[in-house]
Parts: C-alpha cells; structure tokens; sequence
C-alpha cells in the first residue's frame, strides 16, 4: 500500500510524529537503518523536564509536551491494552540543587516561574527531607513537581504498536538515500510515498543533504553510567544547577554535570555528559571518572554503590539549541523533525502533535515559528 508519508527514523521523535499522523488517519510508513528505537533513544535516560528549560519556544514546547504525555499515554493504553502500553511513566518530580551560587539558581527560577512553570524554591533542609542522601552542602534548591520520567525504547515502541494497530508499517534495516518528487529512494528499493518526514536525529544533518536541503544538526556525544541492582535511594531526577548552563552551552569541548535518578528496574544513572567529537563511539574512562567524581560530590553515599556498566549515544544539535520542526520551502513534500539534542524525550509528544498540526492544516497549539526550518541558525543553503 503506498503511504501518504514516509517517516526517517524510528526514535522516539519519529515515532511521536508517525503515531500522531496515523492518529489523523494519515497512512504512514516508518524506516530506520537500524533497529527501530535502537539508536538516540536507546541511549536517553527518559528525561521529560521542564526544569533545564529557560523561558523561550522551547520551554514552550516542553510545556504542551509535559501536559500533553499522560493523555496519550492514556490513548494507547486504551488502543493497545495496558501491558503493550506500559512505558514506566513516573511523575516523580525534579530537584535541583546548587552547592555554591544560589542567587543564580533563585534567579533562573524566577524567570521560570514568570512563564507559569512551577519552580518551588525550598530551603537545604527541605530538600535533605525529599533527598535524605543528599551531600549537606546544598545550600540552596529548587522543586519541580511537574518532572517525569518514561523508559524511552518502551515509549517509542508503544508509540510504534500504535501506527502498526492503526494499518501502519514500521520497517528496520532500511536506509534512506534520497528523495525523488514521488518518494524516497531507500536501500530496499524505492518507496513511493506524498510526503517524507526527516526524523533522523544526529544523522537528520547527512540525510537533509541527500535530500537536497541541508540543515545543521550535528551529532552531540553524550555518556551515562548505570549503577548495579541497588536500594539506594534517590527519590527524584536530581541536578546540579550547573546543568543548565551545560544543555544551553554551545562549546564544543567536554562538558560534565551532575544528574541522579533511579529507575523502576532498581538502578541508577548518572550522568551528563556532551562534546561533539563526530560520530566517534569511544567511550573515554576520563569521562566516566568526571561523571563518578561528582555524583558522589552531590551523593557521598553513592560511593559504596558499584557501577554496572557504561553506554553513551549521539544526540542532534542545533546550533540555536531549537528543534526543527516543519516543512522545508525548498523540497516540495520534506518535512524535518530533529534537533532536539537530550531533549527529545521529553519533547517528542508536542513534538508529534505540532508537526500533525501543521501537516494538516489544524491550528497548533504552540507556535511553530522559532521552531522553522528557513532560520539562518540551521539554513546551510538558501
């Protein structure tokens, strides 16, 4: 059957916006070159944040997508059945922390605030009450009830059993190679098609060339590390207020803060990390070791907890640190959805619904402009 649209990419934003298309009644195809959410999304932590998000569109956008994430959770639980549905949604709420610098914390929460995001600010006892392995030198922090957490390869194949359920394919181990006005050249043959959604993540940048409309997104490495089976307990997503200014940094250079939180199978993961060094896989021990050091700095106890393992991904960096989201003027029929960098966990169900929007001529509930492919942030050719 020839689909209306063809979406690139099988991660988490690719499937946002295959299931909201397919919600619509759009016949969608999906192709991944390897396995469907087995790359970016693989390796997030599952993060749905609107804690590291400064007033801005992107705040926005996380907003429509953190209001938006239980309703359709809700609809494919109710589509598919609650077991195939079952993603670990929790909204455990986050918890940022500053051991030195506290107006500047205080600050940024104002501003928050001030775009109607609840950002409580408490006192360091306060928060050794939410955390009670939290270092004691906290000296200021700030709550974000409205944080959640999801199991993001669980979420993006619920997000897929939907298009599926609803007459949809989901292809892996399909390469796209390049557009023709009827369709999409692929390694498995050409698939015909009305429209193509680039949803490649750090791989969006190589395929907008073959598509003859280059974007900058770049691949941006980032390292987790994950705890053994452990009772240690962190309660809530918790930061460093320094990781802020690494999501909105744009060096190119090493960069590490401090993230905590435990997940429902009884580990823990660690991070962050971001440097963009290509699409080079190396994981460096220098990195683990900054990531271990000040984790242990924000949780002294965690010391006595081993490290199971390591895994790192790529995420797709926008130079303006906005997703692009949209048709692209200068191929009829292409439409991008990328650059979303850590964020696209979070973001992807907004995400989905603002590209649908716009694909069918409703009106979105977020303003796509900032989000436009023609900004001369990402524009690599007019």
């Amino acid at each position: 059957m020839r689909p209306d649209v063809v979406v690139v990419g099988a991660g988490i934003v690719g499937a946002a916006c295959a299931e909201a298309l397919s919600a619509a009644g759009v016949q969608v195809t999906v192709i991944d070159q390897g396995a469907p959410a087995g790359g970016t999304t693989a390796a997030g932590e599952g993060n749905v944040l609107l804690s590291d998000k400064p007033p801005g569109p992107e705040l926005e956008l996380a907003k429509a997508s953190v209001a938006r994430w239980p309703k359709l959770l809700a609809t494919l639980a109710d589509l598919l059945g609650p077991e195939q549905a079952e993603v670990e949604w929790d909204p455990k709420g986050g918890l940022v922390v500053a051991l030195e610098n506290a107006d500047a914390l205080a600050g940024f929460a104002g501003h928050q605030r001030q775009a109607g995001v609840r950002a409580e600010l408490i006192t360091p006892s306060d928060a050794l009450a939410l955390e009670p392995n939290l270092t004691r030198d906290v000296i200021a922090a700030v709550h974000y009830p409205d944080d959640a957490q999801l199991q993001p390869v669980l979420a993006a194949t619920t997000l897929l059993a939907a298009v599926r359920h609803r007459g949809g394919q989901v292809r892996g181990g399909v390469t796209a190679l390049g557009l023709r006005p009827d369709g999409v050249r692929t390694s498995e043959g050409f698939l015909q098609c009305g429209a193509v959604v680039n949803a490649c993540g750090p791989w969006a940048g190589r395929f907008s060339e073959l598509a003859g409309a280059p974007i900058d997104i770049q691949p941006r490495r980032g390292v987790v590390l994950v705890t053994s089976h452990t009772s240690y307990t962190v309660r809530h997503k918790v930061y460093d207020a320094d990781y802020v200014g690494a999501v909105e940094s744009g060096a190119a250079d090493l960069q590490t803060s401090t993230v905590v939180e435990s997940t429902q199978a009884g580990t823990i993961l660690i991070g962050s990390s971001r440097e963009r060094v290509g699409f080079d896989e190396t994981i460096r021990v220098a990195v683990l070791r900054e990531l271990a050091r000040k984790a242990v700095r924000l949780f002294p106890t965690l010391a006595t907890v081993p490290i199971m393992r390591a895994y790192g991904g790529f995420r797709p960096y926008a130079p303006d640190h906005l997703p692009v989201i949209g048709p692209d003027p200068r191929v009829p029929g292409l439409w991008h959805a990328t650059g979303h960098e850590g964020a696209g966990i979070g973001l992807a169900a907004a995400t989905g619904q603002l590209l649908a929007d716009l694909f069918l001529g409703r009106e979105p509930e977020v303003d796509p402009f900032p989000f436009r492919v023609d900004r001369p942030a990402v524009m690599t050719c007019t």
